[in-house]
């Protein structure tokens, strides 16, 4: 919902960022591999019991990292594989968050952790689905910039899903029912996106 909004503000900065990097030799692939590593530490450091000010620094790095492979990928050119990793990595950082938090106390995180991660695979079932379905209509769009595959707006999106990881690594204690609210509400995101695939597909 507030990734449009987002990417009025941030493409600028980001794209002097990546112009910057590509002329120094980094390549839009290390650069989404130095995120996943950084949002990966974060989990781990999760995991491990730590939160606070760390924890919340190294998931903005690495969402930063997110923001800038693109960006470097415009200066250098852009290819396939490049936007396969890109989303591969997301997937994973999603993912190995809530993970994080049920590795880290089974007992209080276990439930909510499952619900959630079964609702980020649904919703990213729909995404992924809708995705390969316009890329077959030949559908484009630049509503959530430049992209690699085709990006559906909904309820949460990339914003809403990093203010999340950041409310949670800072105040741990609201895992529990925060979780079950995103989930609920990325189930939300998912069932639309269906009602949309039905009108645009059948």
């Amino acid at each position: 919902m507030l990734d449009g909004m987002i990417r009025d503000v941030i493409d600028a900065p980001l794209d002097r960022g990546g112009r910057w990097l590509a002329a120094r030799g980094a390549s839009a692939d290390a650069v989404t591999l130095v995120g996943l590593v950084l949002g990966l530490a974060s989990a781990m450091l999760v995991a491990l019991g730590y939160s606070g000010a760390l924890v919340a620094a190294l998931v903005l790095a690495s969402r930063l990292a997110d923001g800038l492979d693109g960006a470097v990928a415009r200066a250098r050119g852009k290819s396939d594989f490049g936007g396969y990793l890109d989303i591969v990595c997301d997937f994973t950082f999603y993912g190995a968050i809530p993970l994080a938090f049920v590795l880290a106390d089974p007992a209080n995180n276990g439930a909510a952790g499952a619900f959630l991660l079964a609702a980020f695979y649904v919703n990213g079932a729909t995404f992924l689905g809708y995705a390969i379905l316009a890329e077959k209509r030949g559908m484009e769009t630049r509503s959530r910039g430049e992209k690699s595959l085709y990006f559906t707006a909904g309820l949460l999106e990339g914003t809403e899903t990093i203010l999340f990881f950041l409310l949670i690594v800072l105040v741990p204690g609201l895992f529990v029912p925060a979780a079950w609210i995103f989930g609920a509400l990325c189930l939300v995101t998912a069932s639309a996106r269906m009602a949309l695939a039905v009108r645009t597909f059948r």
